[in-house]
């Protein structure tokens, strides 16, 4: 059965360039980047050109680049520095629909006395800049926000919420996993202090990630060792590593075209749906990512309708591929106002660079399929 993948806000498929880059170092190039012979010093060069390729592809300079494990530990890593870095001041501001990995950090800090506020979006998935700015006191340590939302693609104005953090003393951090490879980004433009990202939503492996730290700021490790400065311990992924710092250029190289074309299908697979279905709606608005769209079949249980597109070889989601599988609806598409029953209706559908036309006109054609079967008197 032919397989149409939709899920590459989970993850992406590792591209065969950075494949290629990355197979030597598993048999051939196996030294310890901090061994001083031969190997290791051979190791050593391969992760400083990958450091400088990321740093090229966030417009920053290697010495402000960490490799971690992923975007959660890079998140993680940022939350914890802010508030080492700012020891007198207890208040962290981030939004209502953050991903998981920022959310339950931020839940067991609460714990420990931390103010944690969140600030709320609106029916359109976008943030209500007056509240945020009401929240951001002398006592803010931090600002963390995403980007763009992992299951609605929704971009925030990361660079005004930045100056709206600085104005108060106060550290910005973005995750930028939803948004690294989909949007040039630019450390300076956006004038954030901390900077996280995963590999493997850009074409890269599972297991490697970035923290962009601002040259000046210290980071406080999660793990303790000489490796990445002193700021991350722990032997380098140098296989992962490597893998990235292709991924990155790739990305760079051909983004703006990719991006053009991957819009225009996403919008394609959108309107489509929505004018053959008129009962279903699109969660979230513009300005979007331009692989993402999220859509409400409203009176459908997603579930079972992830279950029969699977079934037909469609790959999709309902939300983030941290919660899946929960019971509970999806509290991005809650804090939007959705009700429950229509949280639990939607679908993400998420495109990458290698999708095709002929996949988009595929998807369309099986989602009718699928959906008017659904609704038909004999299954209701």
């Amino acid at each position: 059965m032919t397989s149409y993948y939709f899920d590459n806000n989970a993850t992406t498929r590792v591209l065969p360039e950075v494949l290629e880059a990355m197979l030597p170092w598993f048999t051939e190039h196996y030294g310890n980047p901090s061994s001083s012979h031969q190997f290791g010093q051979f190791a050593k060069e391969a992760l400083m050109t990958a450091r400088a390729a990321v740093a090229k592809f966030l417009h920053a300079s290697p010495v402000e680049i960490v490799f971690t494990s992923g975007a959660t530990e890079s998140n993680h890593m940022a939350i914890i520095s802010a508030l080492a870095l700012h020891p007198n001041r207890s208040r962290i501001v981030t939004s209502a629909v953050e991903h998981a990995s920022t959310l339950r950090l931020l839940d067991e800090l609460s714990r420990t006395g931390i103010e944690v506020i969140q600030v709320p979006v609106n029916a359109k998935g976008e943030l209500n800049l007056i509240r945020l700015k009401e929240a951001v006191n002398e006592n803010t340590a931090l600002v963390t926000l995403m980007h763009a939302n992992n299951e609605t693609g929704v971009i925030f104005p990361i660079a005004e919420v930045a100056s709206i953090a600085h104005e108060k003393g106060a550290l910005f951090h973005t995750d930028a996993a939803q948004t690294a490879g989909k949007i040039a980004l630019d450390v300076a433009q956006i004038a954030c202090d901390f900077l996280s990202f995963s590999g493997h939503k850009l074409h890269a492996p599972m297991g490697v990630g970035v923290l962009y730290v601002k040259k000046g700021l210290t980071a406080k490790p999660l793990l303790y060792g000489h490796q990445e400065r002193n700021r991350r311990g722990g032997t380098e992924n140098i296989t992962g590593i490597i893998g990235l710092g292709v991924a990155c250029q790739l990305a760079q190289q051909t983004m703006s075209n990719a991006n053009s074309t991957i819009a225009a299908l996403r919008n394609e697979l959108e309107q489509t749906v929505l004018k053959t279905l008129p009962f279903v709606s699109a969660n979230g608005s513009e300005p979007r990512v331009p692989n993402t769209t999220n859509l409400c079949f409203t009176g459908l249980h997603g579930e079972e309708l992830l279950h029969k597109l699977n079934k037909a070889g469609v790959m999709a989601s309902l939300g983030s591929a941290c919660t899946a599988g929960g019971t509970d609806p999806s509290h991005v598409l809650l804090a939007m106002g959705l009700s429950r029953e229509d949280a639990f209706s939607s679908l993400r559908l998420s495109l990458s660079k290698e999708t095709t036309d002929s996949e988009v006109k595929m998807l369309t054609q099986i989602i009718t399929q699928v959906v008017t079967e659904m609704r038909s008197p004999v299954n209701v």
